[in-house]
């Protein structure tokens, strides 16, 4: 029974809104909703945030929760993905003499009704210099000092041109100063500060975003309310006229894919946030009311090389690998089609940074042209085999015993993956690739690991032949590329896990963290695309599209882009059918 067809009087002393809420949850597991106290969408998670404090928050749940409260000076459109002012009322003015940016703020409200003001965003960057907040102060520690001109003004001053400055630096979360001083002046007084810091619990944080969280009960939902203070609602921002037009948002906790994806066919959820696996999809397809979104992912899912041994030290070798392997098939046999085949270090959809116009190997080519391709390719580099996977005829043989320029048999050597458990698509591709080089004569086998122990082999000791690894979020901002293939990131624990050097590249890669012209930076960021590519310390392989469900015959108003549904747009425009 639905709670509209109930007359049911509410108690004096709660608002009727928190009246109905109370009818939503108790009802029918979930599937009952009001029309008078407007709609409350019902969202099936996996697990629950694991804190709503957002310096310690680090976990997809708590993320998405807090993205619905906490929110950016600057955020993405959802069509071109370009930088917007958000909590921000203009473009930051830059002035080269001084080395600054002035930046000016909407009149907005936090949610307990105070102004948001310059104080607000200095105290959050100065707090995050301060206790060195992981995961926010690379994107703060050149900036030398910031100022508050005004109550909506505030200046950043850095040590130096920085291109991240606008993609990172300014869409971090901002948080109430009142809410959070005394707590900073307690955890400077602890004998370690940044952990006093994360242990400070928070069990109501002050929004600024379009919904405020009313209720957690532990294990089993949060319910988020309406923030009658959002400074969008009404506003247009990139042609979208936002709301929220929704009341609230409840958050049920499933623990798994099978039992969330049944409340969605049952009408218990109107969204499950997570990706559909291939399993559920045909059965869903078929549910009247549900509607299957395919959107691409920021990712990249690859294989990597070693290149601190041999003979994986010589790119002739590499460029061979990556002729033998067929992405065309991996995305069709092993990914049905769920995926897209990435070309470049930077995904397609990411459109501005990325390119295809770079090195390709084994493009468009049989499986026989593949091996003839590669073994051209290394007979050339002075490679020889006990039995050439090309006879004197031209045929394509089983090849066997591949022998390095030097005359030594090459050793055999492991591509490790992640086990199937977690992820059959790349344990899958390890199996793959081990097949393809072993048909040419390269002596490969596939070997799943632990993820744990395998990032402890690739990142932390660099014991490893081969790898095949992913990244499914990688941020907007290509600066990543620097991370991933920068000299001085070959350590241990360092983001160059495939050891790659080239001054080259460093000197490019230098330039773009200081170039503040985009388009400027674009053209080198196009030019590392092409080194990396070049040289394939990586060869990158596919990028899984996320599937999501909703019921679409419930809510309508979702905004597709880049990573999915739940976004910031969605949310602000979703409604009642």
């Amino acid at each position: 029974m639905y709670a509209k067809t109930m007359k049911v009087p509410a108690p004096k002393g709660i608002s009727l809104l928190m009246f109905l809420f109370v009818l939503l949850v108790s009802v029918n597991g979930f599937h009952c909703r009001t029309a008078s106290a407007g709609a409350i969408i019902k969202i099936g998670i996996l697990e629950e945030p694991k804190t709503l404090n957002v310096w310690r928050a680090s976990d997809t749940w708590s993320k998405r929760v807090l993205g619905k409260i906490y929110q950016p000076l600057f955020l993405r459109e959802p069509r071109e993905l370009k930088l917007i002012p958000w909590l921000a009322a203009a473009p930051p003015v830059y002035d080269p003499a001084s080395l600054s940016y002035t930046l000016s703020l909407r009149t907005a409200k936090w949610s307990d009704g105070t102004e948001i003001t310059a104080e607000d965003v200095a105290f959050t960057g100065e707090l995050i210099k301060e206790f060195k907040i992981p995961r926010e102060y690379s994107s703060w520690e050149f900036v030398k000092k910031i100022e508050v001109v005004d109550k909506h003004t505030v200046r950043f001053f850095l040590d130096n041109p920085s291109a991240t400055f606008l993609a990172r630096t300014l869409t971090t979360d901002i948080v109430q100063k009142k809410e959070w001083e005394k707590v900073v002046e307690e955890a400077r007084k602890a004998e370690k500060p940044l952990v006093a810091l994360h242990n400070s619990k928070v069990d109501h944080p002050i929004s600024s975003g379009p919904f405020l969280l009313k209720e957690w009960k532990k294990g089993s939902y949060l319910f988020l309310e309406k923030n009658p203070h959002f400074f969008g609602t009404g506003q247009k921002i990139e042609q979208f006229v936002l709301g929220p037009y929704i009341d609230g948002i409840v958050f049920k906790v499933y623990g798994t894919s099978d039992a969330a994806v049944l409340a969605l066919k049952t009408g218990d959820i109107d969204l499950f946030w997570w990706g559909i696996q291939s399993g559920y999809m045909d059965d869903l397809k078929k549910e009247k009311g549900v509607t299957l979104f395919t959107n691409e992912k920021s990712g990249l899912y690859f294989l990597g090389f070693n290149l601190r041994k041999k003979p994986f030290d010589d790119v002739q070798l590499r460029r061979a690998v990556a002729t033998l392997i067929d992405k065309d098939f991996i995305l069709e046999r092993v990914l049905q089609g769920h995926a897209v085949k990435m070309k470049s270090i930077i995904p397609p959809g990411n459109k501005f940074w990325h390119t295809s116009d770079v090195s390709q190997y084994g493009e468009g080519l049989s499986r026989d042209d593949r091996t003839k391709a590669a073994y051209e390719i290394l007979r050339k580099a002075g490679y020889t085999w006990r039995v050439p996977p090309v006879s004197s005829d031209g045929k394509v043989v089983k090849g066997e015993g591949l022998i390095l320029p030097d005359g030594t048999p090459m050793e055999d050597f492991t591509i490790l993956t992640p086990p199937s458990d977690y992820d059959p698509h790349r344990a899958m591709v390890g199996m793959m690739v081990q097949e393809w080089l072993r048909m040419a004569g390269i002596p490969a086998s596939a070997k799943p690991m632990a993820f744990g122990s395998l990032m402890e082999q690739v990142k932390a000791r660099h014991q490893f032949d081969l790898f095949v690894l992913g990244y499914g979020s990688l941020s907007l901002d290509p600066d990543y590329l620097k991370n991933f293939f920068y000299s001085k990131n070959d350590a241990a624990g360092g983001w160059n896990m495939s050891g790659y050097r080239n001054a080259e590249f460093d000197r490019i890669a230098d330039q773009s963290s200081a170039e503040i012209d985009e388009q400027k930076r674009r053209q080198l960021i196009l030019e590392m695309q092409k080194i990396i590519l070049r040289d394939v310390p990586y060869i990158p392989i596919y990028n899984p599209n996320l599937i999501e469900a909703a019921r679409t015959d419930r809510f309508t108003g979702w905004i597709e882009m880049l990573e999915g549904i739940g976004n910031i747009w969605s949310f602000c425009q979703i409604r009642a059918r």
